[in-house]
């Protein structure tokens, strides 16, 4: 294939293909009519965002329109965005390849090559370098969220749509497969469209959990072994050496079925069978490898350590692995029988949830060893016969499954909010008459608590073994406490505690793990999420730190978790930030103080305003000595679509998860002058407060945020099973995090993301501060980072649209204070153009800026349409047609915004 002048090129075809092929579904299915609409409506729009016209004529055509016709022009450009951001994702995959296959081209940035050749040069010795990455402990923790808007029906079509993409790159296709990948095309466009889009019924928690497992089988379990391939290779040419066999720098959590938080579908039932059907999972999926490698090995000779086991037979390895097959499928139909029980209710309900678990069933394989063990001796015995490059094939890669995944895929965190465990307590303290555990103080809290762990949980164990009820929340909780002392304990990760702040709310989760008898213990991680609560997280953790039976219990290493969605709506996104910043500087040298080490557990969201961005970005920006070769984080509601659905782009996650990881631990940056600080810690001081002016202290500004966005509309959609709100009523402080950025950001104002940066930015600019801000852009990675990450925001920003929700939606006594949000947004950017010294937004990212301009014209005419749907919903609620229309355009902008939660 002859050199492409313009390496995006193929991307801007693959665009203008899909939407060829949907113009033609659309005249097909909907006839000419529409499709003349469809293509009115877009020049329009092109000429609004050209500035050729205003939206005065687009408005007009996009209000005549009928419930059913705006329908389907939302449909139309719905379905060209998701169209583009499947090209998108294939043109990511086809610029890795470029590089991979070009030699004398830099490394990709990021990639393992690229990253090792940095850590060399900077002065990392061969065998740090692979001595740090045989270490590596990195978790990936999956979680269900309602921003995952796309039905996962959709999501198989998506991926057969890319995966047709990736044939029409291959130069060798004859014509006739070329017509027949067209044909094929054609038809995944147009079953797309005549799919309906629209969830009928609310997801259960069980449904979620089976759509988190998805990304398992479908990709990641072969990822896997891809990944550590490369990695080894890597480290073999960089260092000499290879990775261990028995070497897992990656592995994977989940929330999905454990996550309790504010969301009562969640039962201790619900938590059982998750776990059963992760193991369900992984037997099927290793019985199929098994298999799949008996198939292979037809060897006639081994050693003498395997004959010994087989006998004298023909096939020796075969031999050695039928048993194995023949007790993986057993243990599959086993627990798939365990799951059929639970469906007709024969363990409906916590206090039975053990009599359908692994139990003492025999049949069942409850130690990975079982596995291992035969495997590691046909590795062994290839390896001395002769045979190494059979053994480096399909066998040494599921032996480094093995350590990754274990028996379950996926260990799954248990988490619930501090105060629910108060309550537990309460009502049994108050039972057994010793008091109010609610009313007392910190000091009485720790001691009864401490009391308690000496003695075995005496008290709290004699109410959990009590039959007289509690009511049903406290219930709940104890139940939770219940099935995990039934389950494996190596289905489960670790006990979460949501809005931590004490060192109680740690000690009590662990005292009733005692009570419940959970052996050993799930590590107690506590969650701090506010600004308060991470300012007062160091002093916790040195506190229960300092307590010698806490000591004792956890060895030489603690886990904290630190929240970014919460912070951010209790102080906007750069205070939040530095907050956040701070808060591991604090704790980090808390832990260093008492020859503790640290795991941070990063509780990031998909949007910037809940500390998304790009993953070597977020890494590398993390406070010198907070990345000690192990990190959790969470990939969240469409990210795990977004970073898993695909396996090249798996690949490419899995890499830079590893090579930042590294990079951070083994090349952290210098420390930061203090005049940096002083100057930072001034613009989240005026950041936060002029915030908080506004969300939490403008007596109008709720009224105006549920008139202004969908947050209302957004609470009846059958998107995820958790509700949008912690209580039912109350203001921004009950609103979960996720629904907040969402409905900002389905208006394109994305407020949450970047309002209080402006002012904080103009103030410091007004003092003489420029050159000094200029140079922390330029010198200091977290800085840039998150400028850079605003700046993006403000990129995809559209305040005339966000104007035009105005214009319709909000009483004229409130458009003053929209008027003065936009005049916010317009000199933020001013501000930010000017420390950056762009000469416009984006100027560092052409490709991201091009995207936005194309996706720009295909996403106004969605949210003119939502505005219309709002309107008539607010004027007739009850209208189901209206709902799900409304869906659609959600839908819509969710697509076009690509980080939407």
């Amino acid at each position: 294939m002859p050199p492409i002048s313009d390496p995006h090129q193929p991307l801007h075809d693959d665009v203008r293909l899909l939407g060829a092929l949907l113009g033609d579904t659309l005249k097909a299915q909907g006839g000419a009519a529409l499709f003349a609409t469809v293509e009115r409506v877009r020049a329009l729009a092109k000429d609004a965002r050209r500035g050729a016209a205003d939206t005065a004529e687009l408005e007009r055509v996009l209000r005549s329109l009928s419930v059913p016709d705006a329908l389907d022009v939302a449909r139309a450009f719905a379905h060209f965005l998701g169209l583009a951001n499947i090209a998108e994702q294939h043109h990511r995959i086809r610029r890795r390849r470029d590089y991979q296959r070009d030699a004398s081209k830099a490394p990709q940035r990021g990639s393992f090559a690229d990253s090792f050749d940095r850590l060399l040069a900077g002065g990392t010795s061969p065998t740090t370098l692979l001595e740090a990455a045989a270490a590596l402990r990195v978790e990936l923790v999956l979680t269900a969220h309602p921003t995952e808007v796309v039905r996962r029906t959709l999501r198989q079509k998506q991926r057969r749509i890319a995966e047709l993409l990736a044939l029409g790159d291959r130069t060798s296709l004859t014509d006739p497969e070329r017509d027949a990948r067209l044909r094929a095309l054609a038809g995944e466009i147009a079953a797309t469209w005549m799919t309906d889009e629209v969830r009928r019924e609310p997801p259960t928690p069980f449904d979620e959990v089976k759509w988190g497992l998805v990304a398992f089988e479908q990709t990641l379990w072969d990822t896997v072994p891809r990944y550590l391939r490369a990695l080894n290779a890597a480290l073999m040419s960089a260092t000499g050496a290879g990775l261990p066999l028995d070497a897992a720098p990656l592995r994977f959590g989940s929330w999905i079925g454990g996550d309790r938080d504010g969301n009562p579908n969640v039962t201790p039932e619900v938590t059982a069978r998750a776990t059963l059907l992760a193991r369900w999972m992984a037997a099927d999926l290793y019985a199929r490898e098994v298999e799949e490698l008996r198939g292979e090995l037809s060897m006639h000779t081994g050693t003498p350590e395997l004959l010994a086991r087989t006998g004298n037979v023909a096939e020796p390895y075969r031999a050695l692995l039928k048993p194995l097959v023949e007790r993986l499928r057993e243990t599959r139909d086993r627990i798939e029988h365990m799951l059929d029980v639970r469906d007709a209710g024969g363990a409906s309900n916590a206090s039975n949830a053990s009599s359908a678990t692994m139990g003492d069933d025999a049949a069942i394989i409850t130690d990975i060893a079982t596995i291992a063990e035969p495997l590691a001796l046909c590795h062994r015995s290839l390896l001395a016969t002769g045979g190494s490059d059979v053994a480096d094939g399909r066998l040494t890669d599921l032996l480094r499954r093995i350590p990754t995944f274990g028996l379950s895929l996926v260990r799954l965190d248990l988490r619930q909010e501090a105060q629910k465990h108060t309550d537990a307590l309460d009502a049994i303290t108050t039972r057994a008459t010793q008091g109010s555990y609610a009313t007392w103080s910190e000091a009485e809290r720790q001691a009864f608590l401490l009391r308690e762990l000496a003695s075995g949980a005496s008290t709290l164990r004699t109410a959990l073994d009590s039959t007289e009820p509690f009511e049903p929340a406290v219930a709940d909780a104890l139940g939770t406490f219940r099935t995990a002392a039934s389950l494996p304990r190596d289905t489960l990760g670790a006990y979460v505690i949501s809005m931590a702040s004490q060192p109680s709310d740690v000690l009590a989760v662990l005292a009733l793990q005692v009570a419940a008898g959970v052996t050993p213990p799930l590590r107690v991680v506590p969650l701090f999420e506010t600004v308060d609560f991470l300012r007062g997280a160091a002093n916790t953790i040195g506190a229960l730190l300092d307590i010698p039976d806490y000591r004792a219990r956890i060895g030489d290493r603690i886990e904290i978790m630190i929240g970014y969605s919460d912070s951010a709506k209790d102080a906007g996104r750069l205070a939040a930030a530095w907050e956040l910043y701070t808060a591991q500087e604090r704790v980090v040298a808390a832990c260093a103080e008492r020859g503790v080490k640290l795991t941070l557990f990063h509780g990031r969201g998909g949007s910037v305003g809940r500390g998304g961005g790009p993953t070597h970005l977020a890494i590398q920006s993390q406070p010198p000595g907070s990345v000690d070769g192990t990190i959790r984080v969470t990939e969240q509601g469409e990210m795990v679509d977004a970073q898993f659905g695909l396996p090249e782009i798996a690949d490419r996650t899995l890499e830079v998860y590893t090579t930042a990881t590294l990079e951070a631990s083994l090349a952290p940056h210098p420390a930061v002058p203090g005049e940096w600080r002083a100057l930072m810690q001034e613009l989240a001081d005026t950041s936060r407060a002029a915030y908080r002016r506004l969300v939490y202290d403008t007596p109008e500004f709720l009224e105006y945020f549920r008139l202004a966005t969908p947050e209302q509309e957004l609470g009846r959609l059958r998107i995820g099973s958790r509700p949008a709100r912690r209580k039912a009523a109350g203001g921004v402080t009950a609103l979960r995090a996720i629904p907040w950025i969402f409905a900002w950001t389905q208006t394109r104002l994305m407020l949450p993301s970047w309002h209080g940066v402006g002012e904080a930015l103009n103030d410091a600019i007004a003092r003489g501060r420029l050159d000094t801000l200029g140079t922390m852009y330029r010198e200091w990675p977290f800085f840039r980072s998150t400028l850079d990450l605003v700046e993006m925001v403000l990129a995809k920003a559209s305040p005339d649209i966000a104007a035009y929700y105005d214009a319709r939606l909000v009483p004229p006594r409130l458009l003053t204070l929209g008027t003065a949000l936009r005049q916010d947004l317009e000199r933020t950017t001013d501000a930010l153009l000017a420390v950056t010294g762009h000469d416009r937004l984006l100027t560092d990212n052409p490709v991201l800026k091009r995207s936005i301009d194309v996706r720009n014209p295909y996403v106004d005419p969605i949210n003119l349409v939502q505005v219309e749907l709002l309107s008539r919903l607010r004027a007739d609620n009850d209208d189901p047609a209206l709902l799900d229309a409304f869906l659609v355009t959600v839908n819509g902008v969710a697509a076009g915004m690509r980080n939407t939660g």
